[in-house]
């Protein structure tokens, strides 16, 4: 009636891997799951959550699903979401499908938003006159015309805000 269950608990979540404040690690991180960097890393960590703490440092590219910053990185970061802390120093660019900077981050760098390749430009209802090419804005579905040239290249039109 009391008793207690024969088998353990087996939880799906894992613990994190974190590299503590008085570890320095050279080479690169690879994993499935959560990674804290509190201590130096020099070298391209991959993994699925990163969370670098405010003595923490990365010397390398991060590429993740989740990026939360509160220390250094000097490199490129590639990640869906990424969050930058007030305390946030980076050095590279950082492509991203969401962002969020706190007041005090230092950045040096590019933002670049990260596209979608599945996603198909919107086609304007408005056709081209006759004798111009069209060229279609990606991200607002606005159409832009221009003169034909027959060796000339085409090109898509990025339109950026309103």
């Amino acid at each position: 009636m009391f008793s207690k269950p024969n088998k353990p608990q087996v939880l799906n979540r894992t613990s994190p891997s974190i590299i503590g404040t008085n570890c320095s690690l050279a080479g690169d991180i690879s994993s499935d799951g959560e990674v804290h960097v509190d201590g130096k890393v020099i070298g391209d960590v991959r993994c699925a959550t990163l969370v670098i703490g405010e003595e923490g440092g990365v010397t390398g590219e991060i590429e993740a699903e989740t990026v939360r910053v509160l220390g250094a990185v000097t490199g490129q970061i590639i990640a869906r979401a990424v969050e930058l802390a007030k305390t946030a120093r980076i050095t590279g660019d950082i492509t991203h499908e969401t962002l969020s900077v706190e007041a005090g981050a230092f950045v040096e760098g590019r933002f670049n938003r990260l596209v979608q390749q599945a996603a198909k430009p919107a086609e304007a209802a408005v056709p081209a006159a006759p004798g111009l090419s069209k060229m279609t804005a990606l991200e607002t579905g606005a159409e832009i015309s221009a003169p034909e040239e027959e060796d000339a290249p085409k090109a898509n039109v990025i339109m950026l805000g309103n």
